[in-house]
């Protein structure tokens, strides 16, 4: 059985980030797997409700898991809280992996939602530091793996390890 991947949609090609552009991977192993029917296709923030484009946003006080514990928040650049909604596309991004049988996920690393390895500080002058988004921590809470753009070859690597 072929192993699904939950992935960021403007990996894919899609114009759906906050400034309305996409962030296509365009690497040939995603092609062959949208190919296979095993890529979910998924943008956390359009699923609940944000616009493109939209503000940056970025986590202030902590990462997605302390986000997910309300102890941080997501402010845009104006300094609207909109937590809620971010936090509203974790689980959305739950749902949708979960529905859809996937054991891991290919997200866009930097993001406040997605982020896997890194997040932007918080101070909207373009420093990142290790964290993560909230939908990337709430799904390693439920055990899906997520793995950053700059991983696919440790991602290629799992699947080739799961499916023998």
């Amino acid at each position: 059985m072929k192993t699904k991947i939950l992935v960021s949609a403007c990996l894919m090609g899609f114009k759906v980030r906050y400034n309305g552009q996409a962030k296509p991977l365009l690497a040939r192993v995603l092609e062959h797997w949208h190919q296979e029917q095993r890529l979910v296709i998924h943008c956390p923030e359009l699923a609940a409700g944000l616009t493109t484009p939209r503000l940056p946003a970025e986590l202030v006080g902590g990462d997605g898991f302390t986000a997910l514990m309300e102890n941080a928040k997501i402010q845009e650049s104006d300094g609207t809280d909109v937590s809620q909604s971010y936090l509203l596309a974790a689980w959305l991004a739950l749902k949708t992996a979960q529905e859809s049988g996937c054991r891991l996920a290919l997200m866009t690393d930097g993001s406040p939602t997605c982020g896997s390895q890194k997040i932007y500080d918080g101070t909207f002058q373009g420093i990142t530091q290790p964290g993560v988004g909230v939908a990337a921590a709430l799904l390693r809470q439920n055990g899906i793996e997520v793995y950053a753009e700059s991983e696919l070859p440790a991602l290629i690597a799992r699947i080739e390890e799961l499916e023998g």
